[in-house]
């Protein structure tokens, strides 16, 4: 039985990836990357190395399928079969690209401070197991403890589509570390998860629209950006966006960020307006606000981290805090194709 569900599944999967266009793909970006001029746009080069690894990987897996049939490998057959099965539901068009993902603490003082940045520690480990790089374009400390805000950028294959439905609210319940008597607090965060957008025909923007400040940058980043000012605050004036890179050390660097930050945001609001308008089409009301909890992680009085969209939980949330969610993300995303 459990190798005819196998079974199942190797033909479905294979039904669904086009091996040949795989291939092709990966010969167009070998034969780019031969060009003497690959790494003149470091960035660019960059990405085509990541997709044309991440291609070599799943058709050395798809391979391996029937190799792991045959020799009854089933704990091997299981994790490719899902990663792969993974890759399939990932079909949006900015899934397999880099993510912006915001954290900012909701109302509760230090404690929701403390815990934002427990969650961006949690993002930062999750990242690091996957192998992508993680840059803090922005960040606003808290008065005593954690941070009141905190963008990152978020590069790797498929960084945006296993993190787009980490977006909402975060809950913990714990016994509080600030006060004698360790009572009981409850505190949330929000997280925003956005795509990467450097260049979109979807998205025009008039030089016309933006306004930009630049002062001196109050993060990490040695002398030289407190020196000059390099940090960069740009406001697009018919939307009110404003968004703030401060991580690098030349001025330029941070305006690319800016207006890639700027872009996504953009982006993000005109889907917000389109899914409204269905909304009202169908005559559905959604409350947007901090009461839409995705996920509870119970420090105390018992221990459990649940989703409350999937279902899915465990018991182990010092695990999930030193960044292994990948339970929680798999059940995120096959929830998107029932």
């Amino acid at each position: 039985m459990e190798d005819q569900n196998f079974k199942s599944r190797i033909e479905a999967l294979k039904a669904k990836i086009n091996v040949e266009d795989l291939k092709k793909r990966a010969d167009e970006i070998e034969k780019e990357m031969g060009n003497p001029c690959f790494w003149q746009d470091q960035n660019r080069a960059r990405k085509l190395t990541q997709e044309f690894a991440e291609i070599k990987r799943d058709l050395e897996e798809l391979e391996k399928l029937e190799v792991y049939l045959k020799d009854g490998n089933s704990l091997a057959l299981e994790k490719a079969l899902r990663n792969l099965e993974i890759k399939i539901f990932l079909s949006g068009f900015y899934d397999r690209g880099d993510a912006i993902l915001a954290i900012h603490a909701g109302q509760g003082g230090t404690e929701a401070m403390d815990w934002a940045e427990m969650l961006e520690r949690m993002y930062i480990r999750y990242a690091e197991s996957k192998n992508w790089e993680v840059d803090v374009v922005d960040l606003t400390p808290g008065e005593e403890a954690g941070v009141k805000s905190v963008t990152m950028v978020i590069s790797g294959p498929y960084a945006y589509g296993y993190l787009k439905n980490e977006a909402g609210v975060h809950r913990l319940v714990r016994q509080s570390p600030f006060n004698a008597d360790k009572l009981r607090q409850t505190s949330f965060a929000k997280v925003e998860v956005l795509p990467m957008i450097e260049e979109s025909p979807e998205i025009e923007i008039s030089e016309n629209d933006l306004s930009w400040e630049f002062f001196r940058a109050s993060s990490q980043g040695g002398q030289n950006v407190q020196k000059v000012s390099s940090a960069v605050r740009l406001r697009h004036k018919p939307t009110g966006i404003v968004v703030t890179c401060q991580s690098e050390r030349y001025q330029e660097q941070n305006r690319k960020i800016a207006l890639a930050l700027l872009k996504s945001k953009l982006w993000s609001l005109a889907k917000e307006k389109a899914e409204e308008e269905k909304r009202k089409l169908k005559g559905e009301v959604k409350i947007a606000g901090w009461g839409n909890q995705i996920r509870s992680y119970i420090l105390h009085p018992y221990k459990m981290v649940k989703d409350l969209r999937t279902g899915f939980e465990t018991s182990e949330p010092e695990k999930v805090l030193n960044g292994e969610i990948d339970g929680f993300i798999d059940a995120e995303l096959r929830l998107l194709v029932r």
